[in-house]
C-alpha cells in the first residue's frame, strides 16, 4: 500500500481515495492557519506545523484543490470574505432575474430536486427506503443516502465518528427503513465530487425531507453559485420572511444535503464564517477548494 505524505493510501487508488488522504492533512493545516490567521503565517510555518516538508505541502494543496498553500489562505481569510460578501449582495436577485429559479433550476452542480410531500415528512420517512453508504471524498469520509427518487441525505465524518454521523442522518427520518448499500450510493458520491462530470445534460437529482419553510430555505441555498456568498437575512428576504433571519440560520443548519445544497455559501452579516453542522474547519476547506475550482481554468 503507497503513501501519500506518511499517510496510507489505497492500491490501486481512485482519484477520490487520494482526495480523502490529501484531506487529512489539509484539515490539519486549515485548523493551524484558523488559529494563527491573524499572522498570516508562511507555508514553511505551516508545513512544520502538520509534520511534512514545505515543499510537499505544496504539492498536496495543488493536488487536491489547484491552489497552493498561500493563495488557499487567502481564499478562506475574513477580509476575502467580506469582499466576496460585498460583491454577492444582489446574487440571489441576479439568480432570479436569470430566470435561475423553479424546478427544473440548474447551478454549478446541475442539480435538479424536487420535495417530498409534507405528508411523507410529517410520518418520519415511514415507507421510505434510504439506501445508504461510507465514502472517501475532498472533505473526509462522505456519508450518502438515496431513494429511488434521488440523493436525499449527504454528510460527513472525520476518523472514528462514521457511527455518530450516521445517527444523526437516521435522526431525522426515525421511521424509514435504512440499508446499507454502498454500491448504490457510490456513482452518487463520484459524480458530486467530480467537476468534469458537472454535466447540465446529466443533472444529479435530489430529495429534499422537511417542512414547507425549510425546503424554500434550502431551494434558495441552490442559487447561490460557486465562489459567492450570501447572508441569512437576505435568504430570509428571498422566502418571504425578512425578520426571520434566526428561523433561516436553522433551517440551514439542519440541510441533509451538504456541498450539493451550500449551505457553507452562507456568513454572517460581517462576514464572519459562522457555524457549520460538520464543523468550520471544513466550512472552510470546501470554500478553499471552490474557490480553486473558480480560479483555475
Amino acid at each position: 500500500m503507497p503513501k501519500s505524505l506518511g499517510l496510507a493510501v489505497p492500491s490501486p487508488a481512485t482519484p477520490l481515495e487520494i482526495a480523502a488522504c490529501d484531506y487529512d492533512l489539509v484539515r490539519q493545516a486549515v485548523a493551524y492557519v484558523t488559529q494563527h490567521v491573524r499572522r498570516q503565517p508562511e507555508v514553511e510555518e505551516i508545513a512544520a506545523a502538520v509534520g511534512v516538508p514545505a515543499r510537499a505541502l505544496t504539492d498536496l494543496f495543488r493536488r487536491w484543490c489547484g491552489l497552493t498553500p498561500k493563495a488557499f489562505l487567502q481564499a478562506v481569510t475574513l477580509d476575502r470574505a467580506r469582499r466576496v460578501l460585498a460583491e454577492s449582495t444582489n446574487v440571489l436577485d441576479a439568480a432570479l432575474e436569470l430566470g435561475l429559479s423553479g424546478p427544473g433550476r440548474l447551478h454549478d452542480l446541475f442539480v435538479v430536486h424536487e420535495a417530498m410531500s409534507p405528508g411523507e415528512w410529517k410520518t418520519g420517512g415511514a415507507g421510505l427506503e434510504i439506501r445508504y453508504g461510507f465514502h472517501p471524498s475532498p472533505f473526509g469520509m462522505a456519508l450518502a443516502m438515496g431513494t429511488k427518487r434521488g440523493l436525499c441525505g449527504l454528510a460527513f465524518a472525520d476518523a472514528g465518528e462514521d457511527v455518530a454521523a450516521l445517527a444523526d442522518m437516521r435522526r431525522r427520518w426515525p421511521n424509514a427503513a435504512f440499508v446499507e448499500d454502498p454500491a448504490a450510493t457510490a456513482p452518487l458520491v463520484k459524480r458530486i465530487f467530480d467537476p468534469e462530470a458537472w454535466r447540465q445534460d446529466q443533472p444529479l437529482r435530489i430529495v429534499f425531507i422537511g417542512t414547507d419553510f425549510e425546503v424554500r430555505v434550502w431551494e434558495t441555498l441552490l442559487r447561490i453559485p460557486m465562489g459567492r456568498a450570501t447572508t441569512y437575512s437576505t435568504i430570509a428576504g428571498h422566502v418571504g420572511k425578512p425578520l426571520a433571519a434566526r428561523a433561516v440560520g436553522a433551517a440551514v443548519g439542519k440541510n441533509p444535503i451538504s456541498f450539493v445544497v451550500p449551505c457553507h455559501r452562507v456568513l454572517g452579516k460581517s462576514g464572519d464564517l459562522t457555524g457549520y453542522h460538520w464543523g468550520l474547519t471544513r466550512k472552510r476547506a470546501i470554500l478553499g477548494w471552490e474557490a480553486g475550482k473558480v480560479l483555475t481554468p
